[in-house]
């Protein structure tokens, strides 16, 4: 049974298995579609270099994209950044950018900026960023060949060359955030939103 009560059914602006899970196991009947936008163009048009930024930028974006083409539907976009200090990370190509990633991230604290924005007509009309400070213990070269190995191409998939959800787990050593924010949307604060425009029904 679905509790989504919206007049038009609900869309979420991405294909991401993760995002879909937390939508799906928290009983929101929805349509996902590919929100067609240069990522990496628009990052660097903004001339944003704040990680919460450039995500809340995305996450509107995408948003925005999808939206326009339904109207009267309300549309999900999200996006997370991860940043070690200053610097920014992205999907890595393939395991050698993979494995350069793992190194630089072993041993430190890294932050993980999940955004969310909905869009109806082409306006948003409800965004937030969450942070998660994720530990990744220190490992030696043995360590990350032999976790490489065993996830595969999914290292390509997730920034930072792991997914909580799966074998990436094995990777940390402490982590600070909820659950929902590490794996690309912040669920509680948009959940909020959904529930003050009476769009739920919990």
């Amino acid at each position: 049974m679905s509790l989504w009560r919206g007049k038009s059914p609900l869309i979420l602006a991405s294909q991401s298995s993760a995002r879909k899970m937390l939508l799906v196991n928290a009983g929101l009947e929805f349509v996902a579609v590919t929100a067609d936008i240069d990522e990496r163009g628009i990052q660097a048009a903004s001339k944003l270099s704040d990680p919460r930024e450039i995500g809340l930028l995305l996450a509107r974006e995408k948003a925005k994209a999808v939206s326009a083409g339904h109207p009267g539907h309300f549309v999900i976009g999200a996006d997370q950044t991860l940043a070690l200090g200053n610097r920014l990370f992205n999907k890595p190509a393939g395991r050698a950018q993979a494995l350069a990633q793992l190194r630089d991230l072993a041993g430190q604290t890294h932050e993980l900026n999940s955004a969310v924005a909905v869009a109806q007509d082409g306006r948003i009309v409800f965004e937030d960023v969450s942070v998660a400070r994720m530990t990744m213990r220190p490992m030696s070269e043995a360590e990350l060949s032999a976790y490489l190995d065993a996830a595969g191409e999914a290292v390509t998939r997730s920034v930072g060359a792991y997914q909580l959800e799966g074998l990436g787990i094995h990777l940390f050593e402490r982590i600070e955030g909820d659950h929902f924010t590490i794996l690309g949307l912040p669920l509680l604060p948009l959940l909020a939103y959904l529930r003050s425009e009476q769009l739920i029904a919990v």
